[in-house]
């Protein structure tokens, strides 16, 4: 698949290659769960306090003939805190249970529990590549309401990375006629008063090469911009559905074809091993050697033992 590469004034200059990585079939349901694995990642721990709940000194005994107690009353035997009292007789209230009023949860959420979770390296990979493809599928694209033009998708020139202000980005991309998503709505619900008031839609993703100035030239414009390397499924795919505006960068092209990122599942081609053989002559020599020693050691003995013995006869 072919496409067209167009420079900062919209003007097609030639037409590039895409990468095996594009060719990945869509797989809505992988894309999904690496989208939630990366978002529960993100979770932060919570949880009650252990003491909450369980400050108050709510005791009665529960033995007869004893002071401070609630037998033979007819009372459960909830915990109950001491208010007030005259001679014996006790006015308390509920306390320290979880069915009473200020006491404990009966199961509050806890701190120390881990909501991490995992996904296969070939599965994440295949998501991104699965995601990848969908973004310049247009039937994805009119399912999220995405207005984008008619020679979409393109390849971006190597210019858009050296944009120095934002409005020369806004300029080239009005000039691509892509919809910036700037307009934003009120929350409906309790979020309003939850520091999260509006909604914003999400807006195009631009995909470079290497960390460059349009990075920080793009942020008033509700455009992400990502380096290749640090691709991910929820970026491709926001609210774990396949489908967004991306513009990728002529170099980051390039460096998924020389680097051969996120190639999990397609088999690389195994290069032979050469096996070393060891001649024959070679063999039958160390063999040769191996037999050889033995019989020399053997005789080395033979003659010490017979100069032993020719010694004691002299010495007698």
């Amino acid at each position: 698949m072919k496409l067209k590469i167009k420079n900062t004034k919209g003007i097609v200059q030639k037409d590039i290659e895409l990468p095996k990585q594009f060719n990945e079939p869509i797989r809505a349901d992988i894309i999904k769960k690496a989208v939630l694995t990366i978002q529960n990642n993100k979770r932060q721990n919570y949880g009650a306090s252990p003491e909450a709940g369980k400050r108050a000194s709510a005791y009665l005994s529960k033995r007869r003939n004893s002071y401070r107690s609630t037998y033979g009353i007819g009372q459960s035997r909830t915990p109950r805190k001491v208010m007030s009292r005259r001679g014996t007789r006790l006015n308390y209230v509920g306390a320290f249970a979880p069915q009473t009023v200020g006491g404990r949860r009966a199961h509050p959420p806890k701190a120390e529990k881990n909501l991490s979770q995992k996904i296969n390296k070939k599965e994440r990979r295949k998501a991104i590549c699965s995601a990848m493809a969908a973004t310049f599928d247009k039937k994805y694209l009119e399912e999220k309401n995405y207005i984008v033009p008619e020679d979409y998708p393109f390849i971006l020139s190597q210019e858009f990375e050296t944009l120095e202000k934002t409005k020369d980005v806004e300029t080239a991309l009005t000039k691509l006629k892509i919809q910036l998503e700037t307009d934003r709505k009120i929350r409906a619900g309790k979020g309003k008063a939850r520091g999260r008031k509006y909604i914003k839609k999400k807006g195009p993703l631009i995909i470079t090469s290497t960390r460059c100035k349009i990075s920080n030239s793009a942020k008033n414009l509700n455009i992400d911009v990502v380096e290749i390397e640090n691709l991910n499924a929820e970026l491709l795919a926001p609210g774990a559905q396949p489908g967004r505006v991306a513009l990728f960068t002529e170099g980051a092209i390039e460096k998924l074809k020389q680097e051969q990122l996120f190639l999990g599942t397609i088999k690389k081609k195994q290069e032979k091993k050469e096996v070393k053989t060891i001649p024959k002559e070679t063999i039958k020599e160390t063999i040769k050697k191996t037999t050889q020693k033995p019989k020399e050691k053997t005789e080395l003995k033979k003659q010490t033992s017979k100069i032993k013995k020719e010694v004691k006869k002299i010495t007698k």
